[in-house]
């Protein structure tokens, strides 16, 4: 019966690449291909501005928190993140709406020069392959559990390169409208997937599973808990949550072109306002939701250790669920929706890889201004070329466990910092010129680096101390500190920079300038 879930999950694989190629219509320059002209409803937009940033990792992994302990904790985790959005609205998204770019680091290269750009731009797609490669190796975690269910029994580096190779048609020929209407489209897959859980273990544990869960703490979404070392060791200790959080948010929508790239795409500086704060307020909606199915999953599993349910990790807990416990059909269905984010995240990270490297770093490489026809090619190329460098680093991931959920937001943590204290600088701190910018920029990742993999506080669990890494959502801040501080000294040894020579409204020529030649190529005025 089995074979049915495997008919599910194929038609919607060819139904979602012909629908994203069908909506995103033919590509005729490398703006249309990477920021779809600008002319995206906001709501699309911020649609797959949250299938981009929670894909799998938050689908298989916040269940299985919940289940374990952390509640609803990353509701908590939201409420940071949707004021970091509306920080990012308010000040760094009218820098890149109104300077005409298409891509967040050609503010960087207007404000301090095109060194600091290309530096930003590789740190970015190198982050990408990581934090990406985590999130493709967790797609692959349901899927062979049914392979196994079914006798085929299909290695994690096949099922990477075959998702990959799916994905990767869509994206190559659609650009960036294919992948956000494919996304909003599986955002309301895996999010209806949860929905149905719910409905499903609701029938099962009733008022008392409810009752059952909330005494034991599952529904617990703050915790106090103010101790310091809680507090700096603890992704959901009250202060970490809030503030680790929201600057956590200022950096990845702020300052990472996977984002940014997305509200690009909108029609109006509004719009791209609209849908950055509305993105968060729907990924508050997808925590409670996953956060729910977990604290019902302790009451339909009695409570048992993951062990004792023959689990390897709580990344295991939702799919076997939904392998084990749903009709067959359905099951197949919630394996879409994983698959979904999977897909959503994936297409997403490629697209915003090709954009970075073309309009970042391969434009300046030109002696003369390319046709957009040229650009046009090589967006196309090089999105082929992250996708085979994106399968490598997920199959390289295989062999890893635990919450992949909080190892990505640990790989953010080596350059998240570096990025937005890179634009905070540019616009706090008006002495600061380019030598400043990127030695401050190289000093941080160097220094994050070594917090990250070095730095560990003694934490008693049990009667026992366990030296334990810092919370990932304090690594911004520190970073941002970081950048600011040696940027902001290195500023005092010299006089302050000319300042940008200033362009009547509708000239067109210093927005031109900024933008680069891809809108140049397109035809800006």
């Amino acid at each position: 019966m089995r074979q049915l879930d495997l008919v599910v999950i194929a038609v919607y694989l060819v139904a979602i690449a012909w629908i994203g190629l069908r909506l995103s219509g033919r590509q005729k320059s490398a703006k249309d291909y990477f920021v779809g002209e600008g002319h995206m409803p906001w709501w699309t937009v911020s649609f797959s501005v949250v299938a981009t940033e929670t894909s799998v990792l938050t689908v298989i992994s916040v269940p299985g928190g919940a289940y374990s302990g952390q509640g609803f904790g990353n509701v908590e985790l939201a409420l940071g993140y949707v004021i970091g959005r509306i920080v990012v609205a308010t000040v760094l998204i009218p820098l890149y709406k109104r300077g005409g770019f298409v891509s967040a680091y050609q503010y960087l290269g207007h404000r301090f020069g095109l060194k600091l750009q290309g530096l930003a731009s590789v740190t970015f797609v190198f982050t990408r392959l990581l934090a990406e490669g985590v999130r493709l190796f967790a797609s692959a975690i349901p899927i062979k559990l049914l392979l196994d269910e079914l006798g085929v029994h299909a290695g994690f580096k096949v099922i990477i390169l075959v998702l990959t190779l799916i994905t990767v048609v869509y994206t190559y020929l659609g650009g960036i409208k294919a992948v956000i209407w494919t996304d909003a489209i599986q955002m309301g897959l895996y999010l209806g997937g949860a929905i149905l859980a719910i409905a499903v273990l609701t029938g099962h544990v009733g008022g008392h599973g409810f009752s059952q869960a909330l005494h034991n703490g599952q529904f617990k979404l703050f915790d106090t808990n103010f101790g310091l070392q809680h507090v700096l060791t603890s992704s959901f200790a009250l202060p970490t949550a809030i503030i680790g959080g929201a600057i956590f948010a200022m950096a990845s929508h702020g300052s990472d072109q996977l984002i940014v790239q997305r509200i690009l795409a909108t029609r109006t500086l509004r719009d791209g306002q609209k849908a950055m704060i509305a993105s968060g307020i729907f990924v508050t909606i997808q925590f409670a939701a996953f956060s729910l199915v977990g604290a019902l999953l302790w009451s339909y599993n009695k409570g048992r250790s993951f062990k004792d349910l023959g689990l390897s990790s709580s990344d295991n807990l939702y799919p076997q669920f939904i392998l084990h416990s749903l009709p067959v059909g359905i099951s197949g269905l919630l394996v879409a929706g994983i698959l979904g984010a999977a897909m959503g995240s994936l297409s997403s990270a490629l697209n915003s890889m090709s954009n970075s490297t073309v309009s970042d770093i391969a434009h300046n490489l030109f002696k003369r201004s390319p046709s957009d026809e040229t650009l046009l090619k090589l967006a196309r190329v090089m999105t082929l070329v992250w996708a085979v460098l994106m399968a490598v680093f997920a199959c390289a991931f295989s062999a890893s466990s635990g919450n992949v959920y909080l190892t990505g937001l640990t790989i953010a943590g080596y350059t998240y910092g570096a990025l937005l204290g890179a634009f905070l600088l540019g616009r706090l701190v008006k002495r600061a010129n380019e030598v400043d910018a990127v030695v401050a920029f190289v000093v941080t990742v160097a220094v994050m680096t070594y917090i990250v993999r070095q730095v560990k506080i003694d934490v008693s669990v049990a009667g026992a101390t366990v030296p334990t890494a810092i919370a990932a959502q304090w690594l911004v801040p520190i970073g941002v500190v970081v950048t600011l501080v040696v940027g902001g000294v290195m500023s005092l040894f010299h006089g302050a920079p000319a300042p940008a020579p200033a362009v009547a409204p509708g000239t067109g020529t210093h927005e031109d300038q900024a933008a680069g030649p891809i809108d140049a190529a397109a035809g800006r005025s």
